[in-house]
């Protein structure tokens, strides 16, 4: 069965969800790579939903988007910082997908009219899934949404159990995240939860062959072997994971325990020795700021930080190139108004407003868009953040009162932002919509082409003037009002391949304004950030730097 040289890590979780599954299974691909071994990571999700990109942002986090345009598993974005590799559609798919392919072949007939059942035609869809997304690599790290002993979980835990069998125990291997809460009443750590959670491992047939011990602070050795005792796992490999200040020290955190050894034993993967000196460097960059920003986030979905994730992870990468600590504001837009605008985001070192959807909270951000213009303050804009800088501009400047966007003002006289007709793909094809198009899947998604001008502030952070950003939108600047606001001040900077997209704006009088239609925020990484978010953590540095001194 599949690639006769790829081995398997099966990742799963118990006791409670949000141990840091992803961050785990990026810190291992991380440590593995690092041992110059090809690595992927796959996310399997329980849930029935075709992709992730029609689901709340409040309830799912942020959609990732990978360079072939597929929305994914805010968790792939962690696999990305983490490793070199990238991601594709096939590396996260849902339970959704695979009942929806399996009852296709029903449909065109594949089963000879057989009653298609859990197993073997659920399972086998899995498990071909996970050969596909594996395919040409040496070790495929599979990584389980939800918690064993979730009901909508079971065809996974089945699937990777039938992999075992098939490929046998050299070519497999299960990891299993657990929970040891700390008892402070009565002083003690109880490992009776990890316990129950390998029980029930056991239960579906899975021995876990690496426990990863979540707690509070580090597990005492008698603890490591109580647990070692009573779940038939080596005590070597029953690893003591506490939280950590940095994520990025986590593959360091691993290794310490030698815990690529124990796989690499296990898999019998002949390797070098591990190099782990740019992960040094970022955590002690991250961990010993020389100094600290404060930057502003904008946006509409605040009570939920993972709804930013990307864009937290990036902002947190550049203030690792430059030594700094970024201190983030989270505002919502919805409570940002002309008459307290000044209060909000007096003393800020810049300010970001990134992507997002609908009109809820939009009056805010245009505001916020000329605070940061008026008062020449470093602002970021990503998406969305880029379409109300310019409605803000071309309301202010132009005297366009009623400019807006035809998605939160069908009537407008002034459709500053429209819908995109027609664009073209990274293959050079021709893709259209309309209004009655569906939501899900009809954006201008992935990896794209951007032609930047030669003069522009953005060319020299990139140091090039042709790049590829990753995008994820419906609507763009209309072409009717370029010439306009181009001769008001509002610099194009960069513009999509055919050049019939605006791509980047700056404003030419002003210390830092960018604004770009793309999101950098998915091609970010610890150890080399991202020119733009470099550019910006240094132009809050600076913009702190001149406040005090003037």
């Amino acid at each position: 069965m599949g690639n006769s040289e790829t081995r398997f890590i099966f990742v799963t979780g118990g006791v409670v969800s949000s141990l840091g599954k992803g961050i785990t299974s990026a810190s291992l691909g991380a440590l593995l790579e690092s041992r110059d071994i090809k690595v992927t990571i796959m996310k399997l999700d329980p849930y029935i939903n075709l992709d992730p990109g029609t689901m709340s942002p409040f309830q799912h986090g942020e959609v990732f988007v990978t360079e072939d345009g597929s929305e994914t598993d805010l968790d792939l974005g962690h696999y990305e910082r983490f490793i070199k590799s990238k991601m594709s559609k096939d590396n996260n798919f849902t339970t959704g997908q695979v009942y929806e392919t399996v009852l296709k072949n029903e449909r065109k007939g594949d089963y000879l009219g057989g009653t298609v059942q859990v197993i073997p035609h659920i399972t086998d869809e899995i498990k071909r899934r996970i050969i596909k997304g594996s395919k040409n690599t040496e070790v495929s790290i599979v990584e389980i949404g939800g918690t064993v002993g979730d009901i909508e979980s079971q065809p996974f835990l089945e699937a990777i159990r039938q992999m075992k069998i098939e490929l046998g125990s050299e070519r497999t291997l299960f990891m299993h995240l657990t929970l040891v809460p700390y008892i402070a009443a009565a002083g003690e750590t109880k490992t009776k939860p990890t316990q129950r959670s390998v029980k029930e491992m056991l239960s579906h047939g899975l021995q876990p062959d690496i426990l990863i011990c979540r707690s509070d602070k580090e597990l005492s050795q008698e603890a490591r072997e109580k647990i070692a005792l009573f779940t038939n796992v080596e005590k070597q490999s029953v690893i003591s994971l506490p939280d950590v200040k940095s994520i990025y020290k986590i593959p360091i955190q691993l290794n310490s325990q030698k815990v690529d050894d124990i796989v690499t034993d296990k898999l019998r993967l002949s390797s070098r020795k591990p190099q782990l000196n740019d992960w040094k460097s970022v955590t002690e960059a991250h961990t010993n700021p020389t100094n600290e920003v404060t930057i502003a986030m904008v946006g509409k979905y605040m009570d939920l930080k993972d709804a930013y994730k990307s864009i937290n992870e990036a902002l947190v990468h550049g203030g690792i190139q430059h030594q700094l600590k970024i201190n983030i504001n989270y505002l919502d837009s919805e409570t940002i108004e002309p008459n307290n605008v000044n209060k909000v985001l007096n003393g800020v070192d810049a300010i970001l407003v990134p992507g997002g959807f609908g009109h809820r909270g939009i009056e805010g951000m245009i505001t916020t868009a000329e605070y940061a213009r008026e008062n020449k303050i470093p602002y970021l804009g990503i998406c969305l953040g880029m379409q109300v800088a310019v409605i803000e501009f071309a309301r202010n400047v132009l005297k366009l009162k009623d400019a807006n966007s035809s998605e939160f003002d069908s009537n407008t006289n002034h459709p500053v932002i429209g819908l995109i007709h027609e664009w073209m793909d990274s293959d050079g094809e021709i893709e259209k919509r309309d209004e009655s198009s569906d939501l899900g899947g009809t954006m201008r998604l992935g990896s794209q082409e951007c032609l930047l001008s030669g003069n522009s502030l953005t060319s020299s952070l990139y140091g090039q003037n042709t790049i590829f950003e990753r995008h994820r939108h419906r609507y763009e600047v209309n072409n009717c009002y370029v010439e306009k606001i181009e001769s008001a001040g509002l610099n194009i900077a960069g513009k999509s391949k055919d050049k019939n997209l605006v791509e980047v704006i700056e404003i030419n009088e002003h210390p830092w304004f960018v604004g770009c239609q793309f999101h950098p925020e998915f091609t970010s990484n610890p150890r080399d950030g991202h020119p733009l978010f470099n550019g910006f953590v240094e132009a809050a540095k600076n913009q702190k730097q001149n406040r005090l001194n003037s």
